[in-house]
């Protein structure tokens, strides 16, 4: 579990042989690194935002959304803003 002010998402890490998968999940969308694919969440209809270059939770909430589906999109989540801000609409 990883603690946002008073929000709790949940965090998962799958090491892989050239680094890792990073996913924070909301209730309502989650915040991935570069290995997830904004075009599956369109056909499933997921709120996702992608954040790059990432290696740590940490370093998925300062780093810059890269890319937005529709239904995060939505929600109010944009490409630029920080994953945190991102993780708190979708919280």
């Amino acid at each position: 579990m990883l603690t946002i002010g008073s929000y709790q998402f949940r965090a998962d890490m799958i090491p892989l042989r050239s680094g890792s998968l990073l996913l924070i999940q909301g209730s309502k969308g989650m915040l991935g690194c570069g290995y997830l694919n904004v075009d599956t969440a369109e056909k499933l209809g997921d709120a996702l935002a992608v954040v790059t270059g990432v290696k740590s939770y940490e370093d998925m909430l300062k780093a810059k959304v890269k890319k937005v589906s529709s239904a995060a999109s939505l929600m109010g989540v944009k490409e630029g803003m920080s994953g945190e801000e991102a993780l708190i609409i979708m919280r």
